[in-house]
């Protein structure tokens, strides 16, 4: 069935905002009612449909896009910013982001070209043990506009500014270094963005995939080990549906990890294997000789990740410098 706009009660209502051409189907923005004027958790996808579905369904409940206040963005993903510099536009109310993602964002304004960050990937994918014969088949990914600069950098731990209510930020890196929660605590409600999902799991990627002192598929871990500390009458996700028990759907997802890190170490011995060949080598939702070049890219991004958890648990090691990337078992 469908989503709707739903009333939720207690001043909070949802919108699903759909997601052109993305298995995902839509993404769950909410608007969570004050004084002056209402703000939205995530504004969806940079796309005429998904403007129509934000306007109309704010428009179920009496809202005016005019009338927001603001826009809490859960992490810079196209599908969660897409259209919060539309809706700035709209209001003239702010856009609010952890700071490591507005870091992020800034970057993009400044940073390669279609072509050039395409060159880059291409470049990353033969660094990873990547055959030409795969990378002549090109990318499949079109071009996603960079989403709006954020005027407010926001930090663990602070309330948004939402008048008469208390929605406080948890930051839970991982699935971007950025990436927060929201606990509205006058409602006891828990937004998670992507970070707790009901039934699947965000991508965690290494990007380049051999970037130094960066972790972040355990700073996804321990991220989950921080909100399966907290308690919420209900979780609102930005996908899927909303559902309860929190801390036991956060401990299901770091053990889904720990049998991954375990598939990935089982792929490894003392002979030297590329980062490609190990991605070859892991189970996929669809199999590898199927998955399209964007999809393999992806999917390099997401064993580099657990492949730097594992070598920072002393694990495996990086044997050599040299192009291609390889690994072995210490």
């Amino acid at each position: 069935m469908e989503p709707v706009p739903e009333d939720l009660g207690g001043g909070l209502w949802s919108v699903p905002v759909p997601i052109p051409g993305n298995p995902l189907a839509y993404t769950l923005v909410y608007a969570v009612e004050s004084p002056q004027g209402p703000v939205l958790i995530d504004a969806g996808w940079e796309h005429e449909d998904a403007w129509t579905a934000l306007r109309d369904g704010l428009g179920t409940f009496g809202i005016d896009v005019a009338d927001v206040r603001g826009v809490v963005v859960t992490h810079f993903h196209p599908d969660h910013a897409g259209l919060a510099g539309r809706v700035r536009e709209a209001s003239g109310g702010w856009i609010a982001m952890h700071r490591a993602d507005t870091e992020i964002v800034r970057l993009f304004h400044t940073s390669l070209g279609h072509e050039e960050r395409r060159s880059f990937e291409l470049t990353s994918m033969r660094r990873a043990g990547a055959d030409e014969s795969e990378l002549a088949t090109g990318m499949d990914q079109p071009r996603v506009d960079p989403p709006a600069i954020p005027d407010r950098a926001l930090d663990d731990g602070e309330l948004v500014d939402l008048p008469g209510r208390r929605l406080r930020v948890i930051w839970t890196p991982g699935h971007s270094p950025g990436h927060i929660c929201l606990h509205l605590e006058d409602g006891d409600r828990m937004f998670t963005g992507d970070h707790v999902l009901p039934r699947i799991t965000p991508h965690i990627g290494l990007y380049p995939y051999d970037t130094p002192d960066v972790d972040p598929l355990s700073d996804f871990l321990g991220s989950l080990d921080k909100i399966s500390a907290m308690s919420a009458d209900e979780v609102l996700p930005a996908h899927q549906y909303r559902f309860t028990g929190l801390s036991g759907r956060a401990q299901e997802i770091i053990g889904h990890h720990e049998e991954r890190l375990a598939e990935v170490t089982a792929l490894l011995s003392s002979r030297p294997v590329t980062l490609w060949d190990v991605t070859a080598g892991l189970t996929w939702r669809h199999p590898w000789e199927q998955m399209p070049l964007g999809a393999r890219r992806m999917a390099a991004g997401e064993a580099a990740a657990h492949l730097r958890t594992l070598e920072n648990r002393g694990v495996v090691r990086r044997e050599g410098t040299d192009d291609p990337l390889r690994y072995v078992l210490r």
